[in-house]
């Protein structure tokens, strides 16, 4: 076989060349139900995120910074933290994975699973525990999530200003909220929510950025991405 035979020599079965061939195979193949396309497209998970994580932190803030003082009014954190902040935060945990995110699939399916924990300790857990104690487990559990944090802080400095905001101040969030369950010091939980306030409005605006510039198609609200 001559090299001017090689694009033209017959599929099985003779008669078809090659090329033609494998055309009308790939063709067959990305008509197929059964193979799924080797890409596929999907939308920005990432103001989903904020988004979850946004409300379900001002709700709780609202608390504990004590701006409504009846705790019992409380229980209104809990569906939205196992809906919204957990579960649907951890899904766009699952499509930051899809789409090839580790930052943001970390993040997002982390605390999505914080909040579906968060709503199970309350409902399930802290009130079976010895009241005179009961603030040493609360304080380890967020002791944990500040730990988490810390290092996500570090990671986020490499991605855009604003997410670098959103965990600079949540970090302090959960420091100050684990000194004030630790050491039972209610102004420093006040002070937690306050900041936790702040950075409610730091991940909302993030994800007013992500869906605004999406349906723009321009940047229209800065976000400031890391050099890299």
């Amino acid at each position: 076989m001559s090299v001017s035979d090689a694009g033209t020599s017959s599929a099985p079965g003779g008669g078809v060349p090659a090329a033609r061939y494998h055309d009308e195979i790939t063709k067959l193949e990305e008509q197929s139900p059964l193979v799924p396309p080797s890409v596929a497209a999907i939308a920005d998970p990432g103001p989903l995120g904020l988004g979850a994580f946004a409300m379900t932190t001002f709700i709780l803030s609202v608390f504990n910074a004590n701006i409504i003082g009846n705790a019992a009014l409380g229980a209104v954190v809990l569906p939205v933290a196992l809906f919204y902040g957990g579960l649907a935060q951890l899904l766009a945990g699952m499509w930051e994975f899809k789409k090839n995110n580790t930052f943001g699939a970390l993040a997002f399916t982390s605390y999505g699973a914080f909040w579906l924990a968060f709503a199970a300790y309350v409902k399930y857990v802290a009130g079976g525990l010895p009241a005179s104690q009961a603030h040493e487990a609360t304080g380890l559990f967020l002791l944990a999530w500040t730990i988490f944090t810390l290092y996500m802080l570090v990671a986020s400095l490499r991605t855009t200003g604003v997410i670098a905001g959103v965990f600079a101040v949540l970090t302090v969030t959960f420091v100050l909220l684990t000194i004030g369950a630790l050491g039972s010091h209610p102004d420093a939980t006040k002070a937690g929510g306050v900041v936790g306030l702040i950075t409610a409005a730091l991940a909302w605006y993030g994800s007013m950025a992500g869906v605004t510039n999406a349906t723009w198609g321009r940047s229209v609200l800065p976000t400031w991405p890391a050099n890299r």
